[in-house]
């Protein structure tokens, strides 16, 4: 299969037409037709991994569909990388990848990243050592909800800056955990409020 028409099967399976994927992606009608109608030739990267994030589909399905022989264990090692934004700051109630939030951009592999909106923060403070380090750079998916267990980035009784905590549920009560026991659990109330705002993907930094 092509992988225009994979794109084609996928945008029907979702009930989008091009328009519709146009909107979601932030990418030009025209330039997604022509995407399609050339096979996705020429198309610029930051383009398709627009449109493969608003489809759901990985990069790597596509680089199946050029290398249908590959063994599983090497499929999606396809050289790409992703821009990501890094976020300063996170107005409550503003989209959070806002131009005016951005800081920076940070450049990652995009294998093994998933789909949807990708953003990523400074980690500054110990409270999530060893795990993570004081200085990393989190990748963050956003997202309102995260497993019991995961990582999760939080904003906080409405600041506007995020903090990085491990979410553990006990029956109607979130608890955000440190991964230092120097510090201790935060219990969200509703004097005490929180906002989950992404989960914690991968983390970099400098040697």
């Amino acid at each position: 299969m092509k992988k225009g028409e994979f794109l084609l099967k996928r945008m029907e399976s979702k009930g989008l037409n091009m328009r519709q994927l146009s909107r979601e992606s932030g990418v030009p009608y025209t330039t997604i037709r022509s995407m399609i109608e050339r096979d996705l030739k020429k198309a610029a990267i930051e383009n398709v991994i627009a449109v493969c994030q608003a489809l759901d589909v990985g990069i790597d399905d596509l680089t199946r569909l050029d290398n249908p022989g590959l063994p599983e264990n090497l499929k999606g090692e396809a050289d790409y990388t992703i821009k990501i934004p890094i976020i300063g700051v996170i107005a409550a109630g503003a989209e959070i990848v806002a131009e005016q939030n951005i800081i920076g951009y940070i450049t990652e592999s995009g294998d093994g990243l998933p789909s949807g909106k990708l953003f990523a923060l400074r980690i500054k403070g110990d409270s999530m050592e060893p795990t993570i380090p004081n200085g990393a750079i989190v990748t963050i998916r956003e997202q309102c909800e995260v497993e019991n267990g995961e990582i999760a980035a939080v904003q906080l009784n409405g600041d506007t800056d995020a903090t990085l905590k491990r979410v553990k549920r006990q029956g109607d009560m979130m608890v955000l955990v440190p991964d230092n026991s120097k510090y201790d659990p935060y219990v969200v109330t509703s004097d005490n409020p929180a906002r989950i705002i992404g989960k914690a993907v991968r983390y970099s930094r400098n040697l």
